[in-house]
């Protein structure tokens, strides 16, 4: 139903530090929520697990929640921003229902959510 094509994901360095280096970020305990708006970058998205979270299969698991909870949610994300969204130690032992809800406790704090439709 939601995909998430690998042409939104990042790929290069360069678009993560672009997105690091000029974009506000907020956090909570478990993941934390780069944002820049960009009409280069518009769209896209990036995760990250530094390597303080375990090893390659634990960074992968988590990498694997947050394109979850983005794939399930995008369609509530204005698409004018690129977004980056790291994991930390609290999502080692999260649920993905849970990962979602951190997810968007942070974007409504970033204020990048779309209007609900008036019906």
């Amino acid at each position: 139903m939601y995909e998430l094509s690998k042409s939104k994901i990042f790929r290069g360095k360069r678009e993560f530090s672009v997105v690091y280096n000029r974009g506000r970020s907020y956090a909570n305990s478990r993941l934390v929520l780069y944002v820049m708006r960009s009409s280069e970058l518009e769209g896209r998205v990036g995760f990250a697990a530094g390597k303080k979270l375990g090893c390659a299969a634990v960074r992968n698991r988590i990498k694997r929640l947050l394109r979850e909870a983005y794939r399930l949610t995008q369609h509530e994300i204005d698409s004018e921003y690129a977004i980056i969204l790291v994991g930390r130690k609290k999502l080692l032992d999260a649920k993905c229902d849970e990962v979602i809800k951190a997810f968007r406790e942070l974007c409504a704090r970033a204020k990048i959510n779309l209007p609900l439709a008036r019906h």
